[in-house]
C-alpha cells in the first residue's frame, strides 16, 4: 500500500497502539474498538425522537434489564443524565446535598442553579464517601425560612477522591433514611461498573435502592459517545421531555447506540485489568521519593497522587511528562490524576512510572 492509500480499521487501530504517547488523562480518551466501528457502520436506525430507532431501543432495554429497572434513556453525556435527574427530582429553591468534590459541583457548569434553580449543600467526606450521620446534619428542618432539601446525590466511584467506592451498606442506609423523610437519592454512577467489578457484585445489586442512576458508556466501557439514565418508567417518560429541552434529541442515534451496546454487554468483564494496571501504577509511584500516595486506597482505575514534596507543582511535573510523551491531568497545583483504560497496557503504566522517577530524580 502506498503512503496515500486510506488505512483500514485494523491498520488505524494498530497505528494508535504504536503511537508514542501514553495518555493517562482520562478513560474518556479511548477509541472505539474495531467491533464497535463495524457495529456503528451496520447499525439499523430510525428517528429516536419518535421512539423509532431500533438500536437505541435495544440499548435502553438492555440497560434497564441489567440494572433491574423498568426503563432507561440514552443521553449524549453523563452531565446531561445527571442534570435531567436533578431537574425531575427537585423544584426551584431547594438544596441538593452532595460531596464537596462532586462532579455535579465542579464539572457541570453550575447547571443545578442554571437549569433547576437549586443550590448545592456540600459535605467533605473521607475519601469522598458520604454517610447518613453526616448527611442528616445538613438536611434543613421544616420551616419557611430555610431552603428545603430536595435531593441527595452520591458519586460512586468518586472521581476526584481517586476512584473510591462507597460501600453498599452505606449507600443503602442513605437511601432508606432519605426515603423515610421523603427525599429522593440520585446516583452519579459514571463509573458504577468499576465499583461493581471491584466489589464482585452486579450493578443491579449495588444500586437497587436509588431512585435514579446515571452511568457512562464512554468512560471505562470504551464507547465513543453516550451515557444512560435508568429509573422507573414514569420517571424516564418525563426524562424524554427534559432531554429534548436540553438539545439531546439525536434522531438516528442508533449509530452511536450500536457501540454503546457492545460497551454495555461486553466491556465490563475487562475492567479488572484496568484496576490491576492502576495498582501497578500506584505501587510504582509510591516508591518514588517526593510522591505522596497510598496504593492500598487505589481500588479501581483512578490514581491521584501528591507532588508537593518533589518541589514541583503538578503543572510543572505534567509539562515535563508531556515532553516525554506521557500525559496526565491536573486536579490542583499539588495533585495529579491518572486513569488506566483499555488503550493503556501494563507496560505503558510501568513506563510512565519510570518516566516520573527520572523527572523526580
Amino acid at each position: 500500500m502506498n503512503s496515500s492509500s486510506p488505512q483500514t480499521i485494523e491498520e488505524q487501530e494498530q497505528t494508535t497502539k504504536l503511537g508514542a504517547v501514553i495518555d493517562l488523562r482520562s478513560d474518556t480518551v479511548t477509541r472505539p474498538t474495531p467491533a464497535m466501528r463495524r457495529a456503528m457502520a451496520e447499525a439499523e436506525v430510525g428517528d429516536d425522537v419518535y421512539g423509532e430507532d431500533p438500536t437505541v431501543n435495544r440499548l435502553e432495554a438492555a440497560a434497564a434489564r441489567i440494572f433491574g429497572r423498568e426503563a432507561a434513556i440514552f443521553v449524549p453525556s453523563g452531565t446531561m443524565g445527571n442534570q435531567i435527574a436533578i431537574k425531575l427530582h427537585t423544584r426551584p429553591g431547594q438544596e441538593i446535598v452532595c460531596e464537596d468534590r462532586a462532579h455535579i459541583l465542579d464539572w457541570e457548569m453550575s447547571m443545578p442553579a442554571w437549569f433547576s434553580g437549586c443550590i448545592l449543600r456540600t459535605i467533605r467526606g473521607e475519601d469522598g464517601i458520604l454517610t447518613w450521620p453526616e448527611i442528616k446534619k445538613k438536611i434543613a428542618a421544616p420551616g419557611y425560612a430555610r431552603a428545603q432539601t430536595g435531593l441527595i446525590e452520591i458519586e460512586n466511584t468518586h472521581n476526584m477522591a481517586g476512584g473510591t467506592i462507597t460501600p453498599v451498606d452505606v449507600m443503602e442506609e442513605i437511601c432508606d433514611s432519605a426515603h423515610e423523610r421523603g427525599i429522593a437519592v440520585h446516583l452519579d454512577g459514571a463509573r458504577i461498573f468499576n465499583a461493581a467489578a471491584a466489589l464482585g457484585k452486579s450493578v443491579a445489586e449495588i444500586t437497587r435502592k436509588f431512585d435514579s442512576i446515571m452511568f457512562c458508556l464512554s468512560k471505562g466501557l470504551g464507547a465513543p459517545v453516550g451515557s444512560m439514565l435508568v429509573a422507573n418508567r414514569s420517571f424516564i417518560d418525563q426524562a424524554r421531555s427534559v432531554r429534548k429541552a436540553l438539545g439531546g434529541g439525536m434522531r438516528q442515534a442508533g449509530i452511536l447506540a450500536a457501540a454503546g451496546l457492545i460497551a454495555l454487554e461486553e466491556m465490563p468483564k475487562r475492567l479488572p485489568e484496568d484496576h490491576a494496571n492502576a495498582r501497578v501504577l500506584a505501587e510504582g509511584l509510591a516508591q518514588i521519593p517526593g510522591i505522596g500516595i497510598n496504593p492500598a486506597k487505589v481500588r479501581t482505575n483512578i490514581v491521584v497522587f501528591d507532588v508537593t514534596a518533589t518541589g514541583m507543582s503538578s503543572s510543572e511535573l505534567l509539562r515535563r511528562l508531556r515532553e516525554r510523551n506521557v500525559i496526565g491531568s491536573v486536579i490542583n497545583e499539588s495533585l495529579v490524576r491518572m486513569l488506566t483504560h483499555m488503550d493503556v497496557s501494563r507496560s505503558d503504566c510501568e513506563q510512565a512510572v519510570e518516566t516520573i522517577r527520572q523527572i523526580c530524580s
